[in-house]
Formats: C-alpha cells, sequence, structure tokens
C-alpha cells in the first residue's frame, strides 16, 4: 500500500505543477529566481553559465517549497500516530476530506474561501540562493484554487497512512520537481502544455473522488489488483 499511495502522491505532484495555477506563472517564478529575462533563458538554454544558474537557482527554490511540504507531512504523521487507536475515523475523515477536494477541482463545490489565492509575501528578496530558498518557501506555504485541493488530499492520505508520510511528501516533492527541472531547459513547452491543463484537473478531480470513495470503505486494495491485472508479465518476473 506504502508503494500505491507513494505513486499517486508523485501524480499530484505532477498534477500540482501543470495546474492552471502554476503552469502559466511558470516562466514569470524561473526568471524571477535566477535573475535572467525570459528571453535570456530561452535564448540561452545552450550556454553553460545560464543552465548552471538556472539548475542551482531551481535547486534552491525546489528545497525551499520541499522544506514546507516535509513540515505539513511531517505533521500529518504525527496526527495520524497520535489517533492511531482511532484510525478507522482518521481513514473516513481523511477520505470525506479528499472527496471533498476532488469536487473543488471539478468545480461543483467551490467555496469562496477555497477560491482566493493566499501566497506568503516576505518582501524585498535577498540575493543569492538564499533568497530563491526563500521564495520557494513563499510559494508553497499558501493556498491556491489548484495546487491547495491537491496538497490537502497528499496530506490527508499521509495521516490516514502515518508510517508512509515520508515516502508520500517524497514522492509529492519529486513529481513536483522534475517537470519543474525538466521546463527550465524547455520554457517553450509550458505553453504546450498549459492547454490540457484544465482537463486535466478534471480528471484529476474525479481520480481523488474514486480514490476517496475507496478509502471511505476501506477497498484502496482494488486498485493494488487493478493495476497488477493491466502490468505486463515481463515486469512482474
Amino acid at each position: 500500500m506504502a508503494g500505491l499511495n507513494a505513486g499517486i502522491a508523485f501524480a499530484a505532484g505532477v498534477a500540482s505543477f501543470i495546474s492552471p495555477c502554476c503552469l502559466p506563472l511558470y516562466p514569470s517564478y524561473l526568471s524571477y529566481i535566477t535573475g535572467l529575462s525570459v528571453q535570456q533563458l530561452r535564448g540561452g538554454s545552450d550556454s553553460k553559465e545560464v543552465r548552471l544558474r538556472t539548475f542551482s537557482h531551481t535547486l534552491a527554490f525546489i528545497l525551499g517549497f520541499s522544506a514546507v511540504f516535509y513540515t505539513l507531512g511531517l505533521g500529518a504523521g504525527l496526527l495520524g500516530e497520535l489517533f492511531h487507536s482511532q484510525r478507522e475515523l482518521i481513514r473516513q475523515i481523511s477520505a470525506v476530506l479528499i472527496i471533498a477536494m476532488g469536487l473543488v477541482l471539478l468545480g461543483i463545490f467551490r467555496p469562496q474561501f477555497l477560491m482566493r489565492e493566499r501566497k506568503l509575501q516576505l518582501g524585498q528578496r535577498p540575493a543569492g540562493y538564499v533568497g530563491s530558498f526563500l521564495l520557494g518557501i513563499g510559494f508553497s506555504a499558501g493556498w491556491s484554487p489548484c495546487i491547495g485541493p491537491i496538497l490537502t488530499a497528499i496530506i490527508a492520505l499521509s495521516v490516514s497512512d502515518h508510517e508512509a508520510w515520508f515516502t508520500m511528501i517524497t514522492a509529492y516533492s519529486a513529481g513536483f520537481a522534475l517537470p519543474f527541472f525538466g521546463l527550465a531547459f524547455f520554457i517553450g513547452g509550458s505553453r504546450r502544455i498549459l492547454k490540457y491543463s484544465g482537463a486535466l484537473m478534471k480528471l484529476g478531480g474525479l481520480l481523488m473522488i474514486g480514490m476517496g470513495i475507496l478509502l471511505f470503505t476501506n477497498q484502496m486494495f482494488r486498485i493494488t489488483i487493478w493495476l497488477q491485472s493491466i502490468t505486463p508479465d515481463w515486469l512482474t518476473i
């Protein structure tokens, strides 16, 4: 089950990155953390200096937002462990929360307080890698209508399976970080992905609702059975 949850968390991280709340702003974020214009980033992708600067500042930014994710995951794990004796209730509450967040992504459930974007304002950006790290913290220490529900679902899953919180948060951070790194050298690709991001959010919402129902009824193992049924024999050897 831990492997299944890690796979779900990784997919959730990718979905968070390509969401309509994040992907359109990606070139601006990348330009801000590197101190290079979007034109310089596009035109200098073959330059060793530009690649090194992009890579190093992106890594600092990713470490910043990962620090917040791990802090939230640790809190979720401790909460799940504290109420371990009530694990059935915790599982059902987590499932209801995941279903609610899925409905938010589908646009069926849209409470106004969840539709407003809230970001931690850090004031003047410090120079260098410290500034990129702090920008990563500011980026993740807030709420957006797209990323917030997805991350909330992963945190809820971490509470219900508190022993796997570290694995899930690592997978989620990796799912967000890998495309962030990849597109840093192919900025033009973000525009091609953007036209599919809305539909992918809807699909993610449907999957979250399905996962929440299975979690509520304690039938998550059925996903494992289904995955095994579609896995080629040569991969199971």
